[in-house]
C-alpha cells in the first residue's frame, strides 16, 4: 500500500511534468474539448477512452498520443518506485477523477461509463 501510495505522488508528478513533454496544446484542447461534450472520458486505467463511438482522426490521433504519453509516464513512475505500471496507471487514474469537473466521463476498470455527479 505504501508503495502505491508513493506511486500516486510520483507518478502525478511526473505526469505533470511528461504532460509537458508528452502532449500538444492541439492535442490537449481537442481531447479537453471531446471531454466537455462526453466523447471522452477517463478510465480507471489511467488512460483516455471513447464514451461514444465516433471522434474524427484527429481527436483519435490526439487520444493516441496522449495514452502513449501516458504509458511513458507510468512506465518511468513504475521503475521509479517498484510498482508495475498498471499500478500507476491506477493511481494516476483516482487522482485524475479526483480533480475532473462533474458532468465528465469516467470508466472505473470492469465498470460501465458513469457520469460524474
Amino acid at each position: 500500500m505504501r508503495k502505491i501510495l508513493f506511486a500516486i505522488a510520483a507518478g502525478m508528478s511526473l505526469m505533470a511534468a511528461g504532460a509537458a513533454l508528452s502532449q500538444t496544446p492541439a492535442d490537449k484542447a481537442r481531447v479537453d474539448a471531446a471531454k466537455s461534450v462526453g466523447v471522452v472520458g477517463e478510465q480507471g486505467d489511467g488512460y483516455l477512452g471513447f464514451v461514444t463511438t465516433g471522434g474524427d482522426a484527429s481527436l483519435k490521433a490526439s487520444v493516441a498520443a496522449i495514452n502513449t504519453g501516458r504509458a511513458s509516464v507510468y512506465a518511468e513512475t513504475a521503475a521509479k518506485t517498484g510498482v508495475t505500471a498498471e499500478a500507476a496507471g491506477q493511481a494516476a487514474a483516482r487522482q485524475l477523477y479526483n480533480r475532473m469537473p462533474a458532468g465528465q466521463w469516467f470508466k472505473p476498470i470492469g465498470g460501465s461509463w458513469t457520469r460524474k455527479s
